[in-house]
């Protein structure tokens, strides 16, 4: 019988076929009125826990968010695809702005110990920040095994088998539970949610808690300075030979 539990933490994100836009002030990107979706890599996360669930080798899985009322939305698309029930810590939006990797960390390292599951599914990144460090710091907060990258993952009794994708090529890791893996691409191929679904998913039961509740500060040490478009590129220019490239390199300075 299935004993596993599963925490999967999911980002509301801008949408990624939005175009971003830099605020006049340029202390940050415009988000008002801007369509906003689960983060790619979560979703992928989602999808995992789910297949788990199906295989009858997971027994519950709770979708998590940080952040402000609107990231429900995120959660009951969770629900939508198979998650059994959410949890909303709910930030303002001002400061849901200044979150960083290491304050979601915390918020998930409680939310493990307090839920006791046995497997913290994350996405490898988020595409607004694209840190890749929030599962890699969740680990060393609650001293658990990580499984990085993963493209592939297999549970063998109270052990996870992961492969994960790597320069050279892929890497197989057994861990020992509980533990933490981020999802990669490869890993799986997010279902669309149905509308039955879709529908069940109202019905499904959100908590809301606050990060007092689970004793963790959300206060960062980094600020951001400020946020810019890359620079316009510019025209090249051709040259007719190696003599007129390597003088037209001194000429702006290149040798």
């Amino acid at each position: 019988m299935a004993e596993l539990r599963v925490l999967v933490a999911v980002k509301r994100v801008i949408d990624f076929a939005v175009k971003i836009r830099v605020k006049p002030d340029k202390s940050g990107v415009v988000t008002d009125g801007v369509k906003h979706s689960m983060n790619p890599f979560c979703e992928i996360a989602v999808e995992e826990a789910v297949r788990l669930k199906e295989k009858k080798l997971v027994k519950e899985v709770i979708a998590v968010s940080c952040g402000p009322s609107q990231c429900q939305e995120t959660i009951r698309t969770a629900l939508a695809m198979g998650a059994d029930r959410g949890i909303h810590v709910e930030v303002p939006a001002a400061e849901a702005e200044r979150l960083g990797p290491l304050q979601v960390a915390r918020v998930l390292a409680k939310l493990a110990e307090k839920e006791k599951v046995d497997l913290l599914l994350v996405g490898k990144q988020a595409i607004d920040d694209d840190c890749n460090q929030t599962g890699q710091m969740t680990a060393g907060l609650l001293d658990w095994p990580q499984g990085t990258f993963a493209s592939q993952v297999t549970v063998e009794g109270d052990k996870l088998k992961v492969e994960r994708e790597i320069d050279g090529g892929l890497e197989t890791l057994r861990l020992k539970l509980p533990a933490v893996v981020t999802t990669d691409l490869r890993l799986n191929e997010p279902r669309y949610a149905t509308l039955p679904n879709i529908m069940k998913a109202k019905k499904k039961k959100i908590e809301v808690i606050k990060p007092g509740d689970l004793g963790v500060d959300l206060t960062s040490k980094l600020s951001v300075v400020s946020v810019e478009d890359p620079p316009q590129r510019t025209a090249g220019v051709k040259v007719e030979t190696t003599e007129d490239l390597v003088a037209k390199l001194k000429e702006v300075g290149r040798i």
